[in-house]
């Protein structure tokens, strides 16, 4: 008799779990809500299967602001965040140049080595390509493509270190 009411007891609490922990949610376009009368009007579709993180925001408007005398806006960092001291940031600065710089370096060497390899869009064949020669147009679209890539890379490399600040003291 106990084992019986002990196990209805402990069905009971299972079955009330769900609806104290999230109340029905339902999806809006891009917007959540769990007001079932606001879901009817405006035909959303109830969420299943997961869970919604609600993030608060800083409520609902935005300050733009702009430094009064130039004219200019100056990024900000997110609030809370240490101040770094200008020293501090130019030496960071440098380091994220002459890593970028040696990155760039290695990457024209790559680039002039693929060049040379892809010898103007006619490579040396290797091995079976001489009797295979879908096998050697494989290789050479390869080569084309990796080599595009690579030049893709250079030019990233070249604007990330255009868009730091060159290291002249205030």
């Amino acid at each position: 008799m106990k084992t019986a009411s002990l196990i209805f007891l402990a069905g009971s609490l299972l079955a009330a779990l769900p609806a104290s922990s999230q109340e029905r949610v339902w999806r809006c376009g891009n917007e959540y809500t769990n007001n079932a009368t606001i879901a009817q009007q405006k035909g959303c579709k109830v969420m299943e299967g997961g869970n919604v993180t609600v993030v608060q925001g800083g409520g609902g408007t935005t300050k733009s602001s702009s430094s009064g005398s130039s004219g200019t806006s100056a990024a900000r960092a997110p609030a809370g965040s240490p101040r770094v001291e200008g020293v501090d940031q130019r030496a960071r600065d440098g380091e994220a140049r002459s890593v970028l710089e040696s990155e760039l370096k290695r990457a024209e060497a790559r680039q002039a080595e693929l060049q040379k390899e892809y010898n103007n869009g006619e490579p040396e064949k290797q091995g079976s390509e001489g009797r295979n020669y879908q096998k050697y147009l494989d290789r050479v679209a390869e080569m084309k493509a990796e080599l595009a890539r690579n030049e893709s890379d250079i030019a990233g490399i070249r604007r990330e270190i255009g868009r730091l600040p060159t290291n002249k003291p205030q």
